[in-house]
């Protein structure tokens, strides 16, 4: 699990079930993508990373062609471990394929490499103080300017979107006893290159290794995550690990198994279509059908606004794709809070068998939430800030879409 900058957590407020009562048929229709804004939430005032949209002009763009500026660099108190391109190699292509798939080819990511051999800083590595939640200052702030200034004439910033530092992977300790990665994004403080302010900038330590052989296969997921917070999503994880959505969101969980993105965030991050999105945001009852996420047609997201910054959000999740570890299948549910910090707890997942052990078998895989997926015939019901909603999984289409019906009521006393 890995930091941005620093966070501050949070406490956030969870949908709690509503009390059973009798109510009267809802109409049902058929959703439509109508008006996407009553979903659209809006960013939370005065937080370092917010899951609003839309996300803010000072982060990288995640449409389109994104050059990735890559400089590997070691220090003179610890050398470079193998070639510069062996260590590039850890990361490419896989993470340029890792974001093709999940984006469906709307980011087309391009590795960069200008140097091609290892960039020794002017300084040692232990004179920048670099630790697990270093701030920005003064350390990160020298090291960067550092960087800057030995590349200078070997490389033009002005042509890149974001800058991936990939250091040594001898500097500092074992990814397995502390993470030290970090993303430093939308920093428009920062110090400047050719003119530019190296404001999306991903440092990458050590490697993902848990002893499982599974390196060369998953290890790569590290620069998702990182390069995620330069697109501008937040960390999903918070100081109790993986607990509130588990590996279904590689901002959450980027050990173990290959795993995905939320819908939200495939959304927030410009990846569906208007079509892809239904926002059931009226009283009533509506019918969905949910295509699972890895596959690039079809509908992605179902969104429920219960406030101008709260809400429920559905998809569908299945094997496939970037999604390895998923051992029930179905539609998965989420509250999304856009008042909440990177760190604390914008999202949960809303558990189909809460208490349970879950289902999976693999390593760094949160089991708790493993099943959480609500399969046919099951249902969830909750509710927040006056609303009531339920969501029912009717059934699996034999294309493999799943059947929801979506009943979205005023709870009493309510307005609205």
């Amino acid at each position: 699990m890995l930091t941005v900058a620093v966070v501050a957590p949070a406490a956030m407020p969870r949908p709690g079930k509503p009390a059973a009562a009798k109510r009267a048929p809802a109409p049902v229709t058929t959703a439509r993508a109508g008006s996407l804004e009553p979903c659209s939430l809006a960013p939370g005032p005065g937080l370092q990373m917010s899951e609003g949209i839309p996300t803010s002009r000072g982060y990288s763009r995640s449409t389109g062609t994104v050059n990735a500026l890559n400089l590997m660099i070691d220090f003179p108190d610890v050398r470079g471990k193998g070639t510069a391109r062996e260590r590039f190699e850890e990361f490419f292509p896989q993470t340029s394929r890792w974001f093709a798939r999940s984006s469906y080819g709307r980011l087309d990511y391009r590795p960069a490499m200008p140097i091609d051999h290892w960039l020794r800083m002017p300084h040692s590595f232990r004179s920048y103080g670099i630790k697990r939640g270093s701030p920005f200052e003064p350390g990160y702030r020298k090291l960067v300017a550092d960087i800057a200034k030995t590349a200078d004439g070997k490389v033009d910033f002005r042509r890149y979107d974001l800058v991936n530092i990939l250091v040594t992977p001898n500097a500092g300790p074992p990814a397995a006893h502390a993470v030290l990665s970090v993303t430093y994004a939308d920093n428009q403080r920062a110090p400047t290159a050719d003119g530019v302010p190296l404001a999306n900038v991903s440092f990458v330590y050590s490697r993902q290794d848990d002893g499982s052989g599974s390196l060369r296969k998953t290890g790569f997921r590290v620069l998702p995550h990182e390069n995620g917070h330069v697109f501008g999503l937040p960390d999903l994880y918070t100081r109790g690990g993986g607990d509130n959505v588990g590996h279904w969101d590689v901002m959450s969980e980027d050990w173990g198994a290959g795993n995905d993105l939320l819908a939200w965030h495939k959304w927030k991050l410009g990846w569906l279509g208007i079509r892809q999105v239904d926002c059931a945001a009226h009283p009533g009852t509506t019918v969905h059908a949910l295509s699972p996420l890895h596959r690039p047609e079809g509908t992605k997201l179902v969104f429920v606004p219960v406030s101008d910054s709260t809400g429920y959000a559905l998809e569908a999740r299945t094997g496939g794709g970037n999604d390895e570890a998923v051992c029930k299948p179905g539609v998965l549910v989420t509250w999304v809070d856009t008042r909440v910090d990177s760190g604390g707890g914008p999202v949960t997942v809303l558990d189909s068998s809460p208490g349970g052990h879950g289902c999976t078998q693999e390593r760094n895989v949160h089991p708790g939430l493993s099943d959480a997926a609500f399969g046919p015939g099951e249902t969830y019901e909750g509710g927040a800030d006056g609303v009531r909603v339920r969501i029912h999984v009717t059934g699996r289409d034999a294309d493999g879409a799943y059947r929801v019906e979506v009943t979205r009521r005023a709870s009493a006393g309510a307005r609205g």
